[in-house]
Protein backbone atom coordinates (compact mmCIF):
# COMPACT_ATOMS: atom_id res chain seq x y z
CA UNK A 1 0.00 0.00 0.00
CA UNK A 2 1.41 3.60 -0.61
CA UNK A 3 2.79 5.25 2.36
CA UNK A 4 -0.19 7.26 4.63
CA UNK A 5 -2.84 4.34 3.89
CA UNK A 6 -3.91 2.52 6.89
CA UNK A 7 -3.10 -1.20 6.85
CA UNK A 8 -4.29 -2.32 10.32
CA UNK A 9 -8.05 -2.62 11.61
CA UNK A 10 -7.75 -0.76 14.42
CA UNK A 11 -6.35 2.47 11.94
CA UNK A 12 -9.21 1.69 9.69
CA UNK A 13 -11.94 2.13 12.09
CA UNK A 14 -10.37 5.40 13.33
CA UNK A 15 -10.77 6.61 9.91
CA UNK A 16 -14.05 5.66 9.47
CA UNK A 17 -14.64 7.29 12.83
CA UNK A 18 -12.96 10.51 12.05
CA UNK A 19 -14.34 11.27 8.67
CA UNK A 20 -17.51 8.80 8.09
CA UNK A 21 -20.79 10.78 9.56
CA UNK A 22 -21.61 8.40 13.12
CA UNK A 23 -24.93 7.00 11.51
CA UNK A 24 -24.28 3.48 11.81
CA UNK A 25 -22.67 1.20 15.41
CA UNK A 26 -20.72 -1.54 13.18
CA UNK A 27 -19.26 -4.52 14.89
CA UNK A 28 -15.13 -3.46 14.78
CA UNK A 29 -14.10 -5.69 12.10
CA UNK A 30 -12.60 -4.61 8.97
CA UNK A 31 -13.69 -6.55 6.19
CA UNK A 32 -11.24 -6.76 3.09
CA UNK A 33 -11.88 -10.00 1.26
CA UNK A 34 -15.07 -12.20 0.96
CA UNK A 35 -16.43 -15.46 -1.04
CA UNK A 36 -19.49 -17.51 -0.47
CA UNK A 37 -20.55 -17.79 2.91
CA UNK A 38 -17.43 -16.68 4.55
CA UNK A 39 -15.24 -12.74 4.58
CA UNK A 40 -11.75 -12.21 5.68
CA UNK A 41 -10.48 -9.30 7.88
CA UNK A 42 -7.48 -7.56 7.01
CA UNK A 43 -5.17 -9.39 8.72
CA UNK A 44 -6.35 -12.91 7.05
CA UNK A 45 -8.87 -14.03 9.91
CA UNK A 46 -11.60 -15.86 8.41
CA UNK A 47 -15.47 -14.69 9.83
CA UNK A 48 -18.77 -16.68 9.17
CA UNK A 49 -21.31 -14.17 7.35
CA UNK A 50 -24.53 -14.91 9.27
CA UNK A 51 -26.49 -11.56 8.28
CA UNK A 52 -25.91 -11.89 4.48
CA UNK A 53 -26.24 -7.89 4.15
CA UNK A 54 -29.73 -8.31 5.29
CA UNK A 55 -30.42 -10.39 2.57
CA UNK A 56 -28.56 -8.04 -0.12
CA UNK A 57 -26.08 -11.24 -0.01
CA UNK A 58 -28.68 -13.77 -0.53
CA UNK A 59 -26.69 -15.61 -3.22
CA UNK A 60 -23.32 -15.33 -0.94
CA UNK A 61 -20.43 -13.02 -2.09
CA UNK A 62 -18.94 -12.68 -5.33
CA UNK A 63 -21.23 -15.39 -7.06
CA UNK A 64 -19.26 -16.34 -9.74
CA UNK A 65 -22.23 -15.85 -12.35
CA UNK A 66 -23.10 -12.88 -10.98
CA UNK A 67 -19.49 -11.51 -10.76
CA UNK A 68 -19.41 -12.68 -14.33
CA UNK A 69 -22.82 -10.91 -15.78
CA UNK A 70 -21.24 -7.68 -13.92
CA UNK A 71 -17.82 -7.83 -15.88
CA UNK A 72 -19.16 -8.83 -19.28
CA UNK A 73 -21.55 -5.61 -18.93
CA UNK A 74 -18.93 -3.35 -17.23
CA UNK A 75 -16.79 -4.22 -20.69
CA UNK A 76 -19.89 -2.46 -22.89
CA UNK A 77 -21.77 0.38 -21.15
CA UNK A 78 -22.69 1.03 -17.70
CA UNK A 79 -25.49 4.16 -17.74
CA UNK A 80 -26.70 5.98 -20.37
CA UNK A 81 -29.75 7.54 -17.92
CA UNK A 82 -33.38 6.72 -18.97
CA UNK A 83 -33.14 9.47 -21.74
CA UNK A 84 -32.37 6.69 -24.12
CA UNK A 85 -33.22 2.69 -24.94
CA UNK A 86 -30.54 0.55 -24.05
CA UNK A 87 -30.53 -3.25 -24.23
CA UNK A 88 -31.30 -4.55 -21.17
CA UNK A 89 -33.46 -3.25 -19.55
CA UNK A 90 -36.85 -4.62 -21.70
CA UNK A 91 -35.06 -8.07 -21.05
CA UNK A 92 -34.68 -6.85 -17.14
CA UNK A 93 -38.29 -6.12 -16.78
CA UNK A 94 -39.84 -8.76 -18.77
CA UNK A 95 -37.38 -11.22 -17.23
CA UNK A 96 -38.79 -10.02 -13.57
CA UNK A 97 -42.02 -9.94 -14.16
CA UNK A 98 -42.35 -13.25 -15.26
CA UNK A 99 -40.10 -14.29 -12.53
CA UNK A 100 -42.77 -12.91 -10.55
CA UNK A 101 -45.80 -13.60 -11.97
CA UNK A 102 -46.91 -9.89 -12.60
CA UNK A 103 -47.36 -7.27 -15.56
CA UNK A 104 -45.10 -4.22 -15.30
CA UNK A 105 -42.17 -3.19 -13.85
CA UNK A 106 -40.68 0.03 -12.43
CA UNK A 107 -36.93 -0.21 -11.48
CA UNK A 108 -35.06 1.55 -8.96
CA UNK A 109 -32.39 1.64 -7.35
CA UNK A 110 -32.07 1.20 -3.26
CA UNK A 111 -35.22 -0.45 -1.56
CA UNK A 112 -36.36 2.74 0.42
CA UNK A 113 -37.01 4.47 -3.44
CA UNK A 114 -38.78 1.43 -4.37
CA UNK A 115 -41.09 2.11 -1.45
CA UNK A 116 -41.18 5.73 -2.45
CA UNK A 117 -42.47 4.95 -5.40
CA UNK A 118 -44.98 2.33 -4.73
CA UNK A 119 -46.18 4.91 -2.34
CA UNK A 120 -46.73 7.27 -5.14
CA UNK A 121 -47.78 5.40 -7.79
CA UNK A 122 -50.78 3.84 -4.95
CA UNK A 123 -51.61 7.79 -4.18
CA UNK A 124 -51.95 8.75 -8.15
CA UNK A 125 -54.08 5.56 -8.82
CA UNK A 126 -56.10 6.58 -6.01
CA UNK A 127 -57.23 9.93 -6.93
CA UNK A 128 -56.90 8.80 -10.98
CA UNK A 129 -58.87 5.46 -10.68
CA UNK A 130 -60.74 5.25 -7.07
CA UNK A 131 -62.07 8.55 -6.87
CA UNK A 132 -60.85 9.86 -3.60
CA UNK A 133 -60.31 13.64 -3.77
CA UNK A 134 -57.00 14.69 -4.30
CA UNK A 135 -54.73 15.57 -1.89
CA UNK A 136 -56.76 13.40 0.66
CA UNK A 137 -55.33 9.58 0.01
CA UNK A 138 -54.39 8.02 3.51
CA UNK A 139 -51.88 4.53 3.67
CA UNK A 140 -52.40 2.26 6.33
CA UNK A 141 -48.98 0.95 7.61
CA UNK A 142 -48.24 -1.20 10.39
CA UNK A 143 -46.76 -0.76 13.60
CA UNK A 144 -42.72 -1.72 14.20
CA UNK A 145 -42.42 -1.53 10.76
CA UNK A 146 -39.21 -0.56 8.77
CA UNK A 147 -39.56 0.50 4.96
CA UNK A 148 -36.25 2.61 4.96
CA UNK A 149 -35.49 6.10 6.18
CA UNK A 150 -36.36 8.40 3.91
CA UNK A 151 -38.50 11.55 5.64
CA UNK A 152 -41.83 9.95 3.99
CA UNK A 153 -40.82 6.62 5.50
CA UNK A 154 -39.86 7.58 8.87
CA UNK A 155 -43.19 9.89 8.96
CA UNK A 156 -45.14 6.47 9.59
CA UNK A 157 -42.38 4.86 11.56
CA UNK A 158 -43.01 3.72 15.32
CA UNK A 159 -39.31 3.42 16.31
CA UNK A 160 -38.34 6.61 17.32
CA UNK A 161 -34.72 6.10 16.80
CA UNK A 162 -35.52 6.67 13.28
CA UNK A 163 -38.30 8.82 13.63
CA UNK A 164 -37.12 11.66 16.51
CA UNK A 165 -36.01 14.94 15.50
CA UNK A 166 -36.79 14.93 11.88
CA UNK A 167 -40.11 16.51 11.72
CA UNK A 168 -42.24 17.93 10.13
CA UNK A 169 -43.55 14.27 9.29
CA UNK A 170 -45.68 13.53 6.15
CA UNK A 171 -49.19 13.42 6.42
CA UNK A 172 -51.38 10.63 4.57
CA UNK A 173 -50.65 7.76 6.62
CA UNK A 174 -52.01 5.81 9.65
CA UNK A 175 -50.58 2.86 11.51
CA UNK A 176 -52.69 -0.20 12.92
CA UNK A 177 -51.07 -3.19 14.99
CA UNK A 178 -49.10 -5.48 12.87
CA UNK A 179 -51.00 -8.97 12.65
CA UNK A 180 -54.40 -7.64 13.58
CA UNK A 181 -57.00 -7.68 10.98
CA UNK A 182 -59.82 -6.39 12.98
CA UNK A 183 -58.18 -3.04 13.54
CA UNK A 184 -56.83 -2.87 10.10
CA UNK A 185 -60.89 -3.33 9.08
CA UNK A 186 -61.75 -0.35 11.23
CA UNK A 187 -58.78 1.95 10.38
CA UNK A 188 -60.07 1.33 6.63
CA UNK A 189 -61.95 4.26 4.69
CA UNK A 190 -63.33 5.80 1.74
CA UNK A 191 -60.07 7.54 1.03
CA UNK A 192 -57.79 4.84 1.60
CA UNK A 193 -55.25 4.02 -0.93
CA UNK A 194 -53.58 1.20 -0.02
CA UNK A 195 -52.52 -1.06 2.69
CA UNK A 196 -48.55 -1.11 3.02
CA UNK A 197 -47.01 -4.54 5.01
CA UNK A 198 -44.03 -6.17 5.64
CA UNK A 199 -45.12 -9.88 5.33
CA UNK A 200 -42.22 -11.10 8.09
CA UNK A 201 -41.45 -8.02 9.83
CA UNK A 202 -37.12 -8.09 9.83
CA UNK A 203 -36.39 -5.26 11.12
CA UNK A 204 -38.59 -5.63 14.68
CA UNK A 205 -36.81 -9.11 15.05
CA UNK A 206 -38.30 -11.24 12.50
CA UNK A 207 -41.82 -11.10 13.11
CA UNK A 208 -43.79 -13.52 11.58
CA UNK A 209 -47.64 -12.76 11.52
CA UNK A 210 -50.51 -14.92 13.11
CA UNK A 211 -51.56 -17.88 10.59
CA UNK A 212 -54.33 -16.45 8.39
CA UNK A 213 -53.41 -12.48 8.76
CA UNK A 214 -52.16 -11.98 5.17
CA UNK A 215 -54.93 -13.88 3.57
CA UNK A 216 -57.41 -11.23 5.81
CA UNK A 217 -55.70 -8.43 4.72
CA UNK A 218 -55.82 -9.41 0.96
CA UNK A 219 -60.16 -10.23 1.19
CA UNK A 220 -60.30 -6.74 3.42
CA UNK A 221 -58.31 -4.75 0.47
CA UNK A 222 -60.46 -6.72 -1.92
CA UNK A 223 -63.92 -5.75 -0.66
CA UNK A 224 -63.11 -2.16 0.08
CA UNK A 225 -61.09 -1.35 -3.49
CA UNK A 226 -58.20 -0.93 -1.56
CA UNK A 227 -54.29 -2.15 -2.92
CA UNK A 228 -52.25 -4.47 -1.06
CA UNK A 229 -48.30 -3.44 -1.43
CA UNK A 230 -46.05 -6.00 -0.16
CA UNK A 231 -43.01 -5.31 1.07
CA UNK A 232 -40.50 -7.80 0.18
CA UNK A 233 -37.52 -6.17 0.06
CA UNK A 234 -35.92 -8.56 2.74
CA UNK A 235 -37.84 -11.31 2.88
CA UNK A 236 -38.76 -11.91 -0.51
CA UNK A 237 -36.24 -13.78 -3.52
CA UNK A 238 -35.92 -16.85 -1.76
CA UNK A 239 -34.84 -15.80 1.92
CA UNK A 240 -37.82 -17.38 3.39
CA UNK A 241 -38.19 -20.63 1.25
CA UNK A 242 -40.35 -19.42 -1.23
CA UNK A 243 -39.91 -16.91 -4.22
CA UNK A 244 -42.33 -14.33 -1.68
CA UNK A 245 -42.38 -14.78 1.76
CA UNK A 246 -46.15 -14.66 1.79
CA UNK A 247 -46.33 -17.41 -1.26
CA UNK A 248 -46.44 -19.10 2.64
CA UNK A 249 -50.28 -17.88 2.99
CA UNK A 250 -51.12 -18.13 -0.61
CA UNK A 251 -51.76 -14.46 -1.60
CA UNK A 252 -51.07 -12.10 -4.26
CA UNK A 253 -50.54 -8.51 -3.97
CA UNK A 254 -51.55 -5.66 -6.15
CA UNK A 255 -48.05 -4.50 -5.80
CA UNK A 256 -44.37 -5.58 -4.53
CA UNK A 257 -41.03 -3.80 -3.40
CA UNK A 258 -38.10 -4.92 -3.90
CA UNK A 259 -34.65 -4.75 -3.29
CA UNK A 260 -31.29 -5.96 -1.63
CA UNK A 261 -30.69 -9.15 -3.05
CA UNK A 262 -32.01 -8.16 -6.53
CA UNK A 263 -28.71 -6.99 -7.03
CA UNK A 264 -26.99 -9.78 -5.98
CA UNK A 265 -24.59 -7.92 -3.25
CA UNK A 266 -23.08 -6.04 -6.18
CA UNK A 267 -24.38 -3.15 -6.28
CA UNK A 268 -28.55 -1.40 -5.49
CA UNK A 269 -31.25 -2.70 -7.86
CA UNK A 270 -34.83 -2.11 -6.49
CA UNK A 271 -38.35 -2.44 -8.74
CA UNK A 272 -41.84 -2.00 -7.64
CA UNK A 273 -43.27 -5.03 -9.51
CA UNK A 274 -47.19 -6.00 -10.12
CA UNK A 275 -50.28 -4.87 -11.82
CA UNK A 276 -50.46 -3.02 -15.11
CA UNK A 277 -52.95 -1.05 -14.45
CA UNK A 278 -51.61 0.25 -11.40
CA UNK A 279 -48.01 1.37 -12.71
CA UNK A 280 -49.84 2.28 -15.56
CA UNK A 281 -51.00 5.10 -14.24
CA UNK A 282 -47.52 6.77 -13.99
CA UNK A 283 -46.84 8.79 -17.39
CA UNK A 284 -43.53 10.37 -18.73
CA UNK A 285 -41.96 12.90 -16.10
CA UNK A 286 -43.83 11.68 -13.15
CA UNK A 287 -41.30 9.84 -11.69
CA UNK A 288 -37.72 9.11 -12.73
CA UNK A 289 -34.30 7.94 -11.48
CA UNK A 290 -30.56 8.56 -13.34
CA UNK A 291 -29.49 5.51 -12.51
CA UNK A 292 -32.80 3.31 -11.99
CA UNK A 293 -32.83 0.41 -14.58
CA UNK A 294 -28.85 1.23 -16.10
CA UNK A 295 -27.52 -1.15 -18.01
CA UNK A 296 -25.41 -2.52 -15.93
CA UNK A 297 -28.08 -2.66 -12.82
CA UNK A 298 -30.05 -4.80 -15.25
CA UNK A 299 -27.51 -6.97 -16.66
CA UNK A 300 -26.89 -8.17 -12.81
CA UNK A 301 -30.55 -8.54 -11.86
CA UNK A 302 -30.78 -10.42 -14.93
CA UNK A 303 -28.63 -12.98 -13.63
CA UNK A 304 -30.26 -12.86 -10.09
CA UNK A 305 -33.40 -13.79 -12.09
CA UNK A 306 -31.31 -16.54 -13.46
CA UNK A 307 -30.17 -17.83 -10.60
CA UNK A 308 -33.99 -17.54 -9.06
CA UNK A 309 -35.76 -19.49 -11.88
CA UNK A 310 -34.38 -22.71 -10.87
CA UNK A 311 -35.65 -22.71 -7.50
CA UNK A 312 -32.81 -24.02 -5.97
CA UNK A 313 -32.18 -20.91 -3.99
CA UNK A 314 -35.58 -21.48 -2.25
CA UNK A 315 -34.89 -25.24 -1.85
CA UNK A 316 -31.92 -25.25 -0.20
CA UNK A 317 -33.63 -22.30 2.11
CA UNK A 318 -36.39 -24.29 3.26
CA UNK A 319 -34.05 -27.42 3.82
CA UNK A 320 -31.39 -25.27 6.12
CA UNK A 321 -33.75 -23.30 7.15
CA UNK A 322 -36.02 -26.47 8.49
CA UNK A 323 -32.44 -27.68 10.31
CA UNK A 324 -31.85 -24.05 11.66
CA UNK A 325 -34.94 -23.74 13.19
CA UNK A 326 -34.85 -27.25 14.76
CA UNK A 327 -31.50 -26.78 16.31
CA UNK A 328 -31.60 -23.15 17.18
CA UNK A 329 -35.10 -24.04 18.96
CA UNK A 330 -32.89 -26.65 21.26
CA UNK A 331 -31.93 -23.37 23.10
CA UNK A 332 -34.82 -21.78 24.20
CA UNK A 333 -34.66 -22.08 27.93
CA UNK A 334 -30.51 -22.08 27.47
CA UNK A 335 -30.00 -18.28 26.53
CA UNK A 336 -32.85 -17.74 24.25
CA UNK A 337 -36.59 -17.14 25.02
CA UNK A 338 -37.90 -17.52 21.27
CA UNK A 339 -37.35 -18.45 17.96
CA UNK A 340 -39.15 -16.63 15.29
CA UNK A 341 -38.68 -16.69 11.03
CA UNK A 342 -39.06 -18.97 8.72
CA UNK A 343 -36.95 -20.28 6.07
CA UNK A 344 -33.19 -19.36 6.56
CA UNK A 345 -34.02 -16.44 8.37
CA UNK A 346 -34.70 -16.38 12.40
CA UNK A 347 -34.69 -13.86 14.84
CA UNK A 348 -33.12 -15.43 18.19
CA UNK A 349 -34.61 -13.64 21.68
CA UNK A 350 -32.63 -13.43 24.18
CA UNK A 351 -33.11 -14.52 27.28
CA UNK A 352 -33.66 -11.35 30.19
CA UNK A 353 -30.06 -10.54 31.79
CA UNK A 354 -28.16 -10.70 28.05
CA UNK A 355 -28.13 -8.16 25.74
CA UNK A 356 -27.76 -9.08 21.92
CA UNK A 357 -25.02 -6.65 21.06
CA UNK A 358 -23.19 -8.37 23.44
CA UNK A 359 -23.29 -11.26 22.10
CA UNK A 360 -23.22 -10.36 18.61
CA UNK A 361 -19.58 -8.50 19.94
CA UNK A 362 -18.51 -11.98 21.32
CA UNK A 363 -19.71 -14.24 18.56
CA UNK A 364 -17.52 -11.88 16.35
CA UNK A 365 -14.30 -12.55 18.50
CA UNK A 366 -15.37 -16.46 18.15
CA UNK A 367 -15.40 -15.90 14.11
CA UNK A 368 -18.96 -15.86 13.80
CA UNK A 369 -20.49 -12.30 12.28
CA UNK A 370 -24.14 -11.73 13.44
CA UNK A 371 -25.83 -8.47 14.41
CA UNK A 372 -28.45 -7.38 17.00
CA UNK A 373 -31.45 -5.75 16.53
CA UNK A 374 -33.52 -4.04 19.54
CA UNK A 375 -30.85 -5.19 22.03
CA UNK A 376 -33.04 -7.83 22.82
CA UNK A 377 -33.00 -10.06 19.64
CA UNK A 378 -29.91 -11.84 17.30
CA UNK A 379 -30.58 -11.55 13.64
CA UNK A 380 -29.57 -15.07 11.74
CA UNK A 381 -29.53 -14.46 8.16
CA UNK A 382 -26.50 -16.42 6.36
CA UNK A 383 -25.98 -16.39 2.84
CA UNK A 384 -28.38 -18.69 0.93
CA UNK A 385 -25.26 -20.84 -0.02
CA UNK A 386 -24.14 -21.59 2.92
CA UNK A 387 -23.17 -25.87 3.46
CA UNK A 388 -24.90 -27.38 6.08
CA UNK A 389 -21.56 -28.04 8.17
CA UNK A 390 -21.08 -24.15 8.22
CA UNK A 391 -24.58 -23.79 9.67
CA UNK A 392 -23.99 -26.13 12.17
CA UNK A 393 -20.73 -24.23 12.80
CA UNK A 394 -22.06 -20.65 13.13
CA UNK A 395 -25.65 -22.08 15.23
CA UNK A 396 -22.69 -24.07 17.84
CA UNK A 397 -20.63 -20.78 18.45
CA UNK A 398 -24.16 -19.41 19.01
CA UNK A 399 -24.51 -21.55 22.12
CA UNK A 400 -21.11 -21.42 23.02
CA UNK A 401 -21.59 -17.65 23.28
CA UNK A 402 -24.99 -18.19 25.15
CA UNK A 403 -23.90 -21.09 27.15
CA UNK A 404 -21.26 -18.16 29.01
Amino acid sequence: MPAGIPQNAADLIALDEAWSTHNYHPLPVVIAEAEGAWVTNVAGKRYLDFLAGYSALNFGHRHPALVAAAVEQLGRVTLTSRAFHHDQLGLFCRELAELTGTDMVLPMNSGAEAVESAIKVARKWAYQVKGVPDGTAEILVAGSNFHGRTTTIISFSTDSVARNDFGPYTPGFQVVKYGDAQALEAAITRRTAAVLVEPVQGEAGVLVPPAGYLREVRQLCDDHDVLLILDEIQSGLARTGTLFASEHEGIRADLYTLGKALGGGILPVSAVVGRGDVLGVLRPGEHGSTFGGNPLACAVGRAVIKLLATGEFQERSRTLGDHLHRRLGELVGHGVAEVRGRGLWAGVEIAPGRHAREISETLMERGVLCKETHDTTLRVAPPLVISQADLDHGIDKIAEVLAG
